[in-house]
Order: structure tokens, then C-alpha cells, then sequence
């Protein structure tokens, strides 16, 4: 059985504030647990009115307590805008409030503007350019102390698992060469997939933590009792979409009735195109997409981000992408 994982944002919903979104990912992570998904990362963002998982460790950490055998972790940080001891510190300090559950999922973009991401980490373009060396000097201050001249504590002896998180085929071959499990972000970069993933696997080199290729694949989801109401619910995202495409980010928008005069037709086709993966629909519509989308990647996990508008719509879709693994 395909394991299933939830990718979460932290959304911050028009009408909405940061405290009440922080509060609902406390819902969905409890949610998720019950409905028997894998895991429950999120995802480092700065400077988004949308998002409020900036300080991503601490939102993790609420996941964490509001949960008892969920994974938990990060879906990713993105390395270049910090030290690889303040990671290992931060993750080792989950792992020790949370013991066998924590993942450390790990990005090379700034996930932010050029601006935000410089005043995160002052040289940027040594970040980017030192992000296999700073996975390794990770696995160093995580693994067993004594291999490095820093000591991580919390963080030394640790041994939290590094996943590549990626859209890119350098992603591919990186995670290849370091023997490490491979999540490709085709939720929103559908175009390089197949190769990517092909490149890995040809390419996978066995490593301590991990003896054979391991492959994550993510989609957008929206699940409603039907494909009417699934629609309507995924037209949160698709004005998401349309407004990156504009420069005009905000907080998460009201589902709308149609999407005519929202978007151009150019935006359209491109909106569709980025998300030509995503999993919409009612149960049988739902379940017919996903069963196509792991036939076509071979994914040994999904992981599933639901930008949904209400908390009671999202908490929903949850539930049922949970029946449906179980169906599958």
C-alpha cells in the first residue's frame, strides 16, 4: 500500500490571522494522525502574507504535541538561508522532544525574494553554491559525535533522516549521490517528473541511512463528498496561482463560483499546465486520478498539500484522501 503523507503550509485565510492558523495546523495534524497518513511536514516560507510557518522548527514542534505517532518535519528548510548548526540544532531539539518521529527535509531555494532570503543569510550565493557540503556537514553534526569539530546539542547522535526535497534533475543527482530518499515537488513543477525520478533510481547510491531508492511524489489535493464541491473548494488555489503569476500575493482566497473573469486565458493554461497533477474531484474522481498518478511515478509515498479555504472543508479532505488510501 502507497504510504500517504500531508504537506502543509500553515495558510493564513482571508478573513483569517496567524494565530488562527497556527491553531488549524494543530487541527490538521491531529486529523491527519487519525486518518493514518505518514507524515506531517511543512514548509519553510518568508516574508508571504499566506504563510505562517516562517519559523518553521517552532511550528513543527506544535504539530508535534498535538500528535503521538505522526512523522513530523520539514517539507523543507530551505538550507542556504541558515548554518548547518542551527539546523542540527533545532532538529535535534525535536528529536529529542519527540523521539523517532522527526524528519529533516532539506531545499536549496530561499523559498522568499532575493531581499528576504539575503537578510536571512548574508551571503546567499555561498549558501546556494555550498548546499551538498552543508548536507554533509549536517549529517556530521547529527550523526555520532566526534567526525566533526562542531558538536550540535541537541543534535549529536541524533541521526534525524535527511530527505532531498527538489523540483530539478541537480535535486535527481544529488539525492542519488548521498544515498538519501528523494521528494520531488511535482505539485507545482510537474514538467521535469519523470526524469528526475528515473535519474535517481538509475543513479542511487546505497548509503547509511538508506540501502535502496525511496521516492516521494506530491500533488495538490481537494476532496469533497462531490466533484461540484471539490471544484468550487479548488478554486482557492487556482487564484493562488493566478495572483503569483501577477506578483500579487496575499492571504489565501475565497473559493469563488467560477473562475471566468478571474484569470486570462493565458493565465489559465498556464495555472492548469503547473498544476496538471493535482488530485480534484469526489471520491471515485479523486481515486481514479491518484491510482493514474502513482502508476505513472512508481512513488513509494504521496504527499498531499490541501490549500483549502475553511478549516472544516481541509480537515474533510483529509479524511477522505485517508479512506481512499485504504481503498486503493
Amino acid at each position: 500500500m502507497t504510504a500517504f503523507s500531508i504537506l502543509d503550509l500553515c495558510p493564513i485565510v482571508e478573513g483569517g490571522d496567524a494565530s488562527q492558523a497556527l491553531t488549524q495546523t494543530r487541527q490538521m495534524a491531529e486529523t491527519a494522525e487519525q486518518a493514518g497518513f505518514t507524515r506531517f511536514w511543512l514548509a519553510e516560507h518568508h516574508g508571504m502574507a499566506g504563510i505562517a510557518s516562517a519559523a518553521t522548527a517552532l511550528v513543527i514542534a506544535e504539530a508535534g504535541h498535538a500528535t503521538s505517532t505522526i512523522r513530523i518535519g520539514s517539507g523543507g528548510i530551505m538550507l542556504p538561508n541558515h548554518s548547518p548548526l542551527v539546523i542540527a540544532e533545532q532538529f535535534g531539539t525535536l528529536e529529542a522532544l519527540f523521539p523517532g518521529r522527526v524528519d529533516l527535509g532539506l531545499g536549496r531555494a530561499p523559498g522568499t525574494d532575493v531581499a528576504t532570503a539575503r537578510a536571512l543569510r548574508r551571503n546567499l550565493e555561498a549558501g546556494a553554491n555550498s548546499f551538498p557540503d552543508d548536507i554533509v556537514e549536517l549529517q556530521h553534526l547529527l550523526g555520532e559525535p566526534g567526525g566533526h569539530p562542531l558538536t550540535a546539542v541537541p543534535g549529536a547522535g541524533s541521526n534525524v533522516p535527511i530527505w532531498i526535497l527538489g523540483s530539478s534533475l541537480y535535486s535527481a543527482h544529488l539525492a542519488a549521490a548521498l544515498g538519501l530518499p528523494y521528494a520531488f515537488a511535482s505539485h507545482f513543477a510537474p514538467d521535469l517528473l519523470g526524469e528526475a525520478l528515473a535519474i535517481y533510481r538509475d543513479r542511487f547510491t546505497p548509503s547509511a541511512q538508506l540501502e535502496a531508492p525511496y521516492v516521494m511524489a506530491a500533488v495538490m489535493g481537494v476532496m469533497a463528498d462531490t466533484d461540484d464541491e471539490a471544484a468550487f473548494l479548488y478554486t482557492t488555489l487556482q487564484q493562488t496561482f493566478v495572483n503569483m503569476r501577477r506578483n500579487a500575493r496575499g492571504k489565501m482566497p475565497r473559493p469563488v463560483e467560477s473562475m471566468d473573469g478571474v484569470w486570462s486565458e493565458m493565465e489559465k493554461i498556464a495555472v492548469e499546465h503547473t498544476l496538471c497533477y493535482a488530485v480534484v474531484g469526489g471520491p471515485d474522481t479523486a481515486t481514479a486520478r491518484m491510482r493514474d498518478f502513482i502508476a505513472e511515478t512508481g512513488a513509494d509515498e504521496i504527499i498531499i498539500s490541501m490549500p483549502i479555504h475553511a478549516i472544516g472543508a481541509r480537515l474533510k479532505s483529509v479524511q477522505l484522501f485517508g479512506r481512499m488510501r485504504e481503498s486503493l
